[in-house]
């Protein structure tokens, strides 16, 4: 079970400050867990503590790297244990915007639920806490000090450390893209005439880009207060139709294995495409593996068979585009890539 704890008066809570734009809405925050630079600094030593896991050879760090956006260039993930994942590890790049999380999930909320899944996890073993809870925490014991100034006790348990973990990854925010100079500091020069036709392109009726990648986050898949729309956060691209009926491949039918709503079937969260160059191989099960590929799969309306699929989203239709409009839109998204935000 998740042990928790209550919190005294954090004796230590120096406010933290959004690295947004101006003008920007700060990301919703839960009041019982607010932000202080000193638990994002303890967050982002847990992140990257394999004592974390249940055989200390993992940490959230190892599915997540900084360099590729804390995606990581695999086609799934492999567990703590070596259990090979069923899916793809999504970027960390704004996810404090986010309004639902993981690929195909609409009822975590917030990401200290989704935080959970990752530790928790037993089909398939990620981080493998479940069972092994008191002798991770014991393992943690030097976290002591920083627990009693984060939390005002030092009381190491896992209500604090999810809380820590949420307050790092929520931090991990971007915008410092070449787009963004373009787009909201009014640097007229940082995109190149490509790239300004790739955008062209992105945001037009004939490749439907922008209807499931909108907003200031490039997904619909966004929460915030200038947020008042309700937005679809979850498509079928056509990627599978493997029995004609709209089901998609190795078991893993995205949104219907939690709704239970067979219409649901193939769904999965469009992601940010926020640092998109950084993160392949792309989609829910890594199956693609370049940007280029993606565009030539929603260019002939899905994939194989996919292309029938009949819980296919209206947008994925199919387009004509030319080799050069294609590198347009390759330059546009390489635009979207923010390389302080990885170190680079």
């Amino acid at each position: 079970m998740l042990a928790t704890a209550g919190c005294s008066p954090q004796k230590a809570a120096t406010p933290y400050k959004w690295n947004i734009p101006e003008g920007f809405p700060a990301p919703n925050v839960p009041d019982d867990n607010p932000m202080t630079r000193e638990k994002v600094a303890l967050g982002e030593r847990l992140f990257n503590d394999v004592r974390l896991s249940a055989n200390a050879k993992q940490s959230c760090a190892s599915c997540h790297l900084k360099a590729f956006a804390f995606a990581e260039p695999k086609t799934t993930s492999v567990g703590t244990t070596g259990e090979v994942l069923n899916r793809n590890a999504m970027a960390l790049v704004n996810v404090a915007y986010n309004g639902s999380f993981t690929w195909a999930h609409d009822g975590l909320g917030k990401v200290e639920n989704q935080i959970l899944i990752p530790l928790f996890n037993e089909a398939p073993v990620e981080m493998g806490v479940t069972g092994n809870e008191k002798a991770i925490l014991a393992k943690l014991d030097d976290y002591g000090p920083e627990f009693e100034s984060v939390f005002g006790n030092d009381d190491i348990n896992f209500d604090h450390i999810v809380k820590a973990l949420a307050a790092f990854v929520r931090s991990l925010t971007s915008f410092n893209s070449d787009f963004d100079r373009y787009a909201y500091f009014n640097e007229d020069e940082a995109l190149t005439p490509s790239a300004i036709r790739g955008m062209d392109l992105f945001f037009s009726e004939k490749l439907e880009c922008f209807h499931c990648h909108g907003g200031f986050n490039f997904t619909q898949s966004s929460k915030h207060a200038m947020q008042t729309l309700d937005l679809v956060s979850f498509h079928n691209t056509g990627l599978y139709n493997i029995d004609g009926k709209g089901s998609y491949a190795n078991g893993d039918q995205g949104l219907a294995d939690i709704t239970f709503n067979p219409k649901h079937r193939g769904k999965f969260r469009a992601p940010t495409l926020r640092n998109i160059m950084l993160t392949a191989p792309y989609m829910h099960d890594g199956s693609v593996a370049t940007m280029s590929e993606v565009i030539d799969i929603y260019a002939a309306g899905g994939r194989g068979d996919g292309v029938n699929n009949p819980l296919k989203s209206p947008f994925v239709q199919g387009f004509d585009i030319t080799d050069e409009e294609k590198q347009d839109l390759l330059n546009f998204l390489e635009s979207l890539t923010d390389y302080e935000f990885v170190g680079l």
